[in-house]
């Protein structure tokens, strides 16, 4: 091609989209910097003979500049960090297709210890099978040092996995069980759907008031939430709690108003395997709930 073309970009945008997404977790974040990638692609006047490589390249590098950006930001974060949800309505009792730039907040979270160059070579290459020659491009390294990067990242990624295997069927079944024993106080039910070295992580921003730390184990995890819907939400009325999707795994919408009559909103997902959760994922920082939809 001669000339940069609208009908092109928009052909990759998706794809461009999904590669900004895995890196930054922020969907606000990977739509800057696709649309950033367009200004630079209209700005061309060099022919470019391979659009999508070409679009791969600069993407990759606006994202990695935003991760050298936010590791001093994400390093001064109060308490945990979580990625910022795509939440959609549950689509009902049939599994929903996958789309471009679904990726479990499981994965997310585990990416988000890698190094910035663990994880645009690891979502570069893994991901979507770029070249090492073009992940190294990208890098401003070599070919070598980019498939050792990708290599600590696949190590890292298998060994500090949360696991995430069920459909969204056993999903939602397994959630609503969860959400029964919890509301229930029952220890005993919760046991049965918590797996062993699960994980909760919670993240107020410092905002709202949410465990600072990831509370591990199945008797740890289960006291906290017969404790949190037993005691801290006690004192809450009008609540409602609505089945949603968060980029594609069953998960938990909950809207009440506190003693204090400010509102309440929560989004709580799960990794399940097994029959079990794995993890457990609250997100409640205002900032990172601003979008989400009415489903009712």
């Amino acid at each position: 091609m001669s000339q940069p073309s609208t009908d092109e970009f928009e052909r990759h945008r998706p794809y461009l989209h999904a590669v900004a997404y895995r890196m930054l977790g922020n969907r606000a974040e990977a739509e800057d910097a696709v649309q950033e990638t367009w200004l630079r692609y209209a700005q061309q006047t060099e022919e470019i003979r391979n659009a999508r490589g070409w679009l791969t390249t600069v993407t990759a590098r606006i994202c990695l500049d935003l991760l050298n950006s936010a590791r001093v930001r994400r390093n001064e974060y109060p308490g945990e960090w979580l990625p910022v949800y795509v939440v959609e309505p549950d689509a009902g009792p049939a599994d929903r297709a996958e789309i471009a730039d679904q990726v479990s907040i499981a994965l997310l979270v585990v990416l988000e210890r890698l190094t910035p160059e663990q994880r645009v070579a690891f979502v570069l290459h893994d991901a979507f099978a770029v070249p090492f020659e073009e992940v190294a491009a990208v890098l401003d390294s070599t070919p070598a040092a980019a498939r050792q990067h990708a290599s600590r990242a696949r190590k890292a990624v298998a060994g500090g996995g949360i696991r995430h295997t069920a459909g969204l069927a056993e999903q939602r079944r397994v959630l609503d069980a969860f959400l029964a024993a919890a509301q229930d106080g029952d220890m005993r039910a919760l046991a049965a759907v918590l797996a062993p070295d699960v994980v909760a992580i919670g993240d107020g921003g410092g905002v709202v008031r949410t465990a600072l730390r990831p509370i591990l184990g199945a008797d740890k995890v289960a006291r906290f939430f017969t404790g949190l819907f037993g005691h801290r939400l006690a004192g809450v009325t009008d609540m409602k709690i609505e089945p949603a999707l968060v980029n594609g795994s069953a998960a938990l919408v909950v809207r009440a108003t506190r003693a204090d009559g400010g509102p309440l909103l929560l989004v709580s997902t799960v990794a399940v395997d097994d029959g079990r959760i794995t993890g457990i994922f609250n997100q409640q920082n205002p900032k990172k709930l601003r979008f989400v939809p009415d489903l009712s």
